[in-house]
């Protein structure tokens, strides 16, 4: 059942069990009004590539090219800008809409809960990146009811772990403890070459995302930013990047 990784993957570790340092509130990303993420606090910043495996579907992240971090950057969040993925005014040309309409319910209230035997599954199926980790080993909507057995377990919350958007968070229900990747604060831009789009801003380790208008967005260890400017849920992404509907169920 479970789809071997390669060497030197693990289950990872509850960020407190990885021991991560607090979020450092100097480092921010503030959603501009119609225009692109300004980002202060010197947060590095690199491509992150979706590969997949022999039978095409997402297994590994792949990390490629590293952009230079200053302490600000603003990166394109029209989706129009020849500079990808920073900002060049693009977005003043084309008269970007970047309304934001994304709900201030924090993520518990959001998802719809799985139970398992051994697992605990919390689905936001609204916060879907479509990077489709989630399908390997029969998918972790099948995984999750099995999760008595050791290799649907550890696949599952592999597949939980690997889910850029956090749309999807598994609790080991034997040690009551939520399982997260261990990130720093840093930024991904996602690259799908598989579909051949450009995906998300994938923003990682507690950054707090603060809106135009002051707010600051619930801080999570992982979210997705739109960055093609044609999400209904922005600032987050919500799949419209692929020039197909966006298929939620199965997708993350």
């Amino acid at each position: 059942m479970h789809v071997p990784r390669k060497k030197g993957d693990r289950i990872l570790k509850t960020q407190k069990e990885a021991g991560i340092k607090p979020p450092d509130i100097a480092c921010k990303i503030k959603v501009s009004k119609n225009g692109p993420y300004l980002v202060s606090g010197k947060i590095p910043l690199t491509q992150q590539i979706i590969s997949v495996d022999a039978e095409g579907t997402p297994n590994l992240w792949r990390a490629e090219r590293t952009y230079p971090s200053g302490e600000k950057c603003a990166l394109c969040r029209c989706g129009q800008s020849k500079n990808k993925p920073l900002c060049d005014g693009t977005h003043v040309k084309v008269n970007f809409d970047g309304t934001e309409t994304a709900s201030n319910k924090p993520y518990a209230e959001q998802a719809k809960v799985i139970e398992g035997p051994s697992l605990r599954l919390r689905d936001a199926e609204e916060l879907c990146a479509s990077a489709r980790f989630c399908h390997r080993a029969g998918g972790i909507w099948n995984l999750v009811p099995n999760s008595n057995d050791k290799e649907a377990k550890k696949a599952a919350i592999e597949e939980a772990c690997d889910c850029p958007s956090g749309r999807l968070v598994i609790q080991d229900k034997d040690t009551k403890k939520v399982c997260e990747p261990p990130f720093e604060q840093s930024i991904g831009v996602i690259e799908d070459p598989q579909k051949g789009v450009s995906g998300p801003v994938w923003v990682r380790g507690g950054i707090p995302v603060e809106a135009a208008n002051g707010k600051t967005y619930e801080i999570r260890n992982r979210v997705t930013l739109c960055r093609c400017g044609k999400s209904s849920n922005k600032p987050f992404c919500d799949s419209s990047h692929y020039p197909e509907e966006h298929e939620h169920e199965g997708d993350v």
